[in-house]
């Protein structure tokens, strides 16, 4: 195996095992609504448990720093890189070899340039407006916000593997994802390598 290779599975584990606290909310969320459609409770049950179980809140929660590690920002769950942190500059020189995570794991750098997590709130900077067929499309296609024209989904986002989950999955989640407290960030566009230190 490459060593290149091997610092990419070794980070990938590293990234994964992470110990991540996530905090349900008091309440629990029975229904959401899109475009009048309304999701069952059953809906939202069923992928809040997959928002859980995949690991959503890895990469588009902001961390804050507790006894055990990078815990969720419970009062920023699911939104994505926060929008008035300027992200790190870069020595673009490592990136042949590396892909590096930002401080609060919602930013990552690599050869592509800098993405950031997207903000996954019920709010209407993050999906608050989106319907069921955009993000099916964003999971299913990798294209950004579900748009026929929208940019790829970049790295580390891994749609080729959640393109594979069921219908009724993707409606859990999506359900789950609405019904969500909406949280106003507007995450930065992505840096394209050429502009990383500019």
């Amino acid at each position: 195996m490459k060593r290149t290779n091997l610092v990419m599975l070794l980070l990938v584990a590293a990234v994964t095992g992470i110990v991540v606290a996530c905090k349900s909310d008091a309440s629990e969320p029975t229904t959401a609504k899109e475009s009048g459609a309304e999701f069952t409770a059953e809906d939202v049950k069923r992928g809040q448990y997959l928002v859980n179980a995949m690991g959503c809140d890895d990469c588009h929660s902001p961390k804050v720093m507790g006894p055990h590690g990078p815990e969720v920002d419970t009062a920023l769950r699911l939104s994505g890189y926060r929008a008035n942190v300027p992200p790190a500059k870069v020595d673009t020189g490592a990136l042949k070899s590396w892909v590096l995570f930002g401080q609060e794991f919602t930013n990552a750098v690599g050869v592509w340039g800098m993405s950031f997590a997207a903000n996954l709130t019920s709010d209407e900077s993050g999906i608050g407006n989106w319907s069921f067929e955009q993000f099916k499309k964003a999971i299913r296609e990798g294209k950004y916000k579900g748009l026929d024209n929208g940019r790829p989904l970049l790295p580390p986002m891994p749609w080729p593997q959640y393109r594979n989950l069921s219908d009724d999955d993707l409606r859990g989640i999506f359900a789950f994802l609405k019904s969500t407290k909406p949280v106003s960030n507007v995450v930065p566009a992505p840096i394209p390598p050429t502009q990383l230190n500019k």
